[in-house]
This record gives structure tokens, sequence and C-alpha cells, in this order.
């Protein structure tokens, strides 16, 4: 006997059998159960989700027998009746499937509606499912509407999609639609585990994540790759085996190459970029994988209670690596991974431009002290102060916090902390000098300010372009070439400039942009952060001036919070 592939052979035959799409299932079970049935159905999703496997879950339902041949409209098929029997193996003279994709020409469609005019010959309904529908022809379409809007009643129109917006609307509106949605992960992980057991093959646990997650939502691919991993293991299912089948990064590499930017180890950096060469790894699947811890870590940064949550193995070290790593850096650093995936391509050797992206994350960190070139290890940062205890006799300060800050929460006297090593930055001010430098306003800056808040408020520029925009100064211009200086000379990246200069053109700005390295005077970035500091001095002022506060200071010998004043 031949062998039946996984996808074929464990293909759902009735709607308690189907898999992640539980709201389309609802849907038709109750139509069914109360014979409100539509003339025409339109299913719609990406690739391997169940479009035709609802399609032909349906004409069984409508076609049914039952065990004793006296069954009728039912939403659980018997499958054991000529006509479910017929359905599943293609045979049932009722049921006729069309490939739009090979057979979209009016021709074929009007050949099909010949068909409707003649009732059924062995079950209760026609059935007409044609795949792939937006395929049609415009013709072809036109000649299907009108049988579409008043078919006979004994006959049903399934319509079967990945791309609804190629439908046109006088089909869409003659049809009731369902979206079949892509599977999480964990439904094809759940239902591959189901699969191996009922196969009785060994399967690691981590073989199957792998498989579900390179699956991207469909089921059929996800049992597809099963069953070549399956193969490629001489019938056994290895974390190692699949690795090395799909190409995947080892996490161990992942987890190393994260915590080396976090520890700011760029000779470590380069050791595991030259490890994942050797190995023949591919740089794309790296940043893939490590854009995906980045996702979830910074998911426990945000809420931390989320990691008691999950029973993954590589939590506890996700979750050491999100303490390592600020919040700021570990967007930072997905941005970078999500962008240096397009710029692969661009480079004649993937493995230097990834080291290129990874390394892109130390140009952008905050000066602290002189980096070592012979090492390529980064100097101890400075410590940040730690926090003040407030004393129980101070604590009328948490009242004139509140002052300052209406919407804060009135802290308690906070315990005693460890001090951890803490960096400061901004997301749009990554270089503190600069910002603090004594701001000179001039003609050109100002024109330069409205221009960057243009872009960004016109979303045009973001991430290294919008740092490379805020951070310049314009020195000159002339009708087709404008000359900007900045201080970092990482800014200055072709791909940066080339995206910033294509922005300023797409705003009107035909120019070509000059860049040079020196002392920046009149920047956004400066403007932003005079500005900032006129306002926390303004709030600063308010809160010592108020009559309020000067009575608690007076009176009970309170404090004003340092840092506690922030302007709104």
């Amino acid at each position: 006997m031949s062998y039946l592939v996984l996808a074929r052979k464990y293909r759902p035959r009735n709607f308690t059998e189907m898999v992640g799409q539980e709201h389309v299932v609802q849907a038709l079970t109750n139509a069914l159960v109360q014979q409100r049935l539509h003339h025409a159905y339109l299913f719609t999703g990406t690739r391997g989700v169940g479009k035709t496997t609802v399609s032909r879950i349906l004409a069984k339902s409508l076609n049914c027998q039952g065990v004793d041949g006296q069954g009728g409209i039912t939403a659980q098929p018997c499958g054991v009746c000529q006509a479910c029997r017929d359905i599943d193996t293609g045979r049932f003279v009722d049921y006729t499937e069309l490939d739009a994709a090979s057979n979209r020409g009016v021709e074929e469609v009007q050949s099909l509606l010949e068909q409707a005019v003649y009732k059924p010959v062995q079950g209760r309904f026609k059935v007409f499912m044609i795949d792939e529908v937006h395929m049609l022809t415009n013709t072809a379409f036109n000649a299907m509407l009108k049988t579409l809007e008043e078919p006979p009643e004994y006959l049903k129109f399934v319509l079967a999609t990945t791309d609804p917006q190629k439908v046109p609307v006088t089909v869409l509106s003659r049809c009731l639609q369902f979206n079949l949605r892509p599977m999480a992960p964990e439904t094809i992980f759940e239902h591959l585990t189901k699969v191996m057991q009922q196969e009785g093959l060994p399967a690691e646990p981590l073989a199957l994540r792998l498989l579900a997650r390179a699956a991207r939502g469909s089921m059929r691919d996800g049992l597809s790759l099963t069953d070549q991993a399956i193969a490629f293991g001489a019938g056994q299912l290895q974390e190692a085996s699949v690795r090395l089948m799909l190409g995947s990064v080892d996490t161990s590499h992942v987890f190393g190459l994260i915590d080396a930017l976090a520890r700011t180890d760029a000779s470590a950096v380069l050791e595991i970029c030259e490890t994942l060469r050797v190995n023949g790894l591919s740089a794309a699947s790296t940043l893939e994988e490590m854009s995906m811890m980045l996702q979830r870590m910074a998911v426990l940064q945000a809420v931390p209670s989320s990691a008691a949550e999950s029973d993954d193995p590589d939590a506890a070290e996700i979750l050491r690596l999100a303490q390592a790593m600020s919040a700021d850096e570990t967007q930072l650093l997905y941005s970078l991974c999500l962008y240096g995936r397009a710029e692969l391509g661009l480079a004649p050797d993937e493995y230097a431009a990834l080291i290129m992206v990874l390394l892109r994350l130390f140009a952008f960190k905050p000066k602290a002290e002189p980096t070592s070139v012979q090492t390529g290890v980064a100097q101890k940062k400075t410590l940040a102060p730690p926090p003040e205890r407030v004393p129980p006799s101070a604590a009328p300060a948490t009242a004139i916090a509140a002052v300052a800050q209406p919407n804060a929460v009135p802290l308690a006297i906070p315990a005693p902390v460890q001090v951890q090593t803490l960096e400061v930055r901004q997301a749009s001010e990554p270089t503190q000098r600069s910002a603090a430098r004594t701001h000179q306003p001039t003609a050109e800056g100002d024109f330069w300010t409205d221009t960057v808040r243009a872009l960004i408020q016109s979303q045009a520029i973001n991430a290294l372009v919008r740092e490379l925009a805020l951070q310049s100064e314009l020195v000159g211009r002339d009708t087709d070439q404008w000359q900007l200086r900045i201080e970092s000379e990482s800014l200055s990246q072709g791909a940066a400039r080339e995206r910033l200069q294509t922005a300023l053109q797409g705003a009107g700005h035909n120019v070509k942009l000059v860049i040079e390295i020196g002392r920046v005077n009149d920047s956004p970035a400066q403007r932003n952060a005079a500005v900032q500091a006129q306002r926390q001095k303004a709030a600063e002022d308010l809160i010592q001036n108020d009559p309020m506060v000067q009575s608690l200071m007076r009176d009970f010998d309170a404090k004003i919070v340092p840092g506690s004043i922030k302007p709104i």
C-alpha cells in the first residue's frame, strides 16, 4: 500500500476534528442545526488553514444520509454513508471542485453553470466549490453573478480564496464570508504532538516547537514539514536534526549574542558570528531568532508577572537576559534586527552584514568611558547614584511630589534596594554632550528644525534615519545641495543618509545631502533639549514658589525629593 502523507491522512473529516477555527465551526454548526442555510459561502485565509476542508465537511453535512440511510441535514456527518465516503474520496457526482487557478476563463465557468439547471443525481444538494476564486477573469465573474445571486434551491456555492481583495464586491455582497485565521504556533504544536502519538513515533517537544514555528500559521505546512523531518531523522524527530533540516540557529548562539550585546562585549559577538559562519548557519535566521527572543524579553520587561505563566524551557534564560538588558536597548536592538534582515542581501558577505548590524548597537549607546580598541572590551560604566532613602520625618516630601505630578501615585517609604549598574538614555538624544552644550540658534537651524518636524509628523522617517535628522545641523544649502554636520560618525552610514535624502525628496526638497563630521551647535535635538530644560526649570520654580509648598517646608521641615518634579 502506498504511503499517505500526514497532511492528507489527518485532514479533518468533521467539524469536531477542525483545529484552530472555532469561530467558523461554531457559526456553521449553528446554521446547520437551525436549518438557516445560505446559498453561497466564501472562505478566506492563507494557505493550509482549512478552506477546502471546511468546504468538504459542509458538503457532507448537507448530503449525509446517516448510518441507517434515513438521515438529514446535520452538523455531525456520519462519515460512513455513501455520500460521506464519496465526498472524502472525490467521487461524489453532486460535489464539484473547480480550480480557478487553472480554469479561470469564462468557458470553464459557463460549463460549470450549465450543470446548475439539473437537480442532484445522488445527493440532497449540488455543491459547487471554486478554489482560488480570485483568479477568475472579470468576464468569468460577470457570467456567474446572476446564478450566484439567485441559484436553485438545491444548489450551494462555496468559494475559497487566499486574496479576497481581488474578488469583486459584487461577488462578496452575494456571499456569507468567513475568514479562517492563521494557526498559532502553540495550536500547531499541540496538534503535531497528537499526530506523533497516533503515529507511534518518538518526537522531542523542542523539535515539534521548531516545526510549529516554521509552519508560519499553516497546519498543512506544519504536517508537511513533519513528514520531511521524519524522513530526515530516519523515523525520529530530534531537535538537532530538525534544526539542521530547517537551517535554524541554535538558541544557545542567539542567547550568547544577546548576552554579549548586553555586556558590551564586542569580541564575544565576533566570536559567535565566526562560529555561525563556520557551521554555515543562516545570518537571516539568526536575526529572525533574535527578534523573537527580544520580543519575549520586551514582554517580560513590561509585564514581569508573565514569566510565571510560561513553561517554555527557554523562559529562565529569557528572563535573565530581560533583567540584564535595559528596556530601551531591547527595543533598539529589536529594530536593528528587523531592519538588518533587509540589509543582508545588499552586502557582498551576509556574515559581515550580520556583524555590522549587531555592532551598530554599540555605536548608539551613550558615551561612557573610552573603549579599548586592542581588546574590544568596553571599560566599566559609571554607576548611577543609589536611590535616596526618605527618612520618616520627611514624609511630607511625598505630598510635595504629588503636587508636582497630580497624576502620580504617592510612593511608600522605599525598602533597601540593591545598587545596580544603570545607564541613562533618551530615545532622541543618544549623545548627552551635544544636548547639554549651550544652544546657539541660527536661521538655518530654524529651517532645518521645521523640516525635520514635518518629516517626523508625516512618519516619513523613523529609527536610525530619524536619529540622523535630529542630531545633525544644517550648515549650508543651495538649490541642489544641502550640507549637514554631525558629531557621531556612526550616524553617517550610507543607508541612513540615502533614506533621509529620499524622505526629503518625497517632501519636495530635491536636493543631494553632503554630511561632514564636526562640532554641532544647532541641531533639532539640542533645541528639544533646550525647550525641555526651560519647561523643567519653570516647573521647579512653580513648586518652589508655591505658598503651600513653602508652608510645608517651613512648618514640617519638609524637603522636595530630588528629581520628583516633572513638567506635565
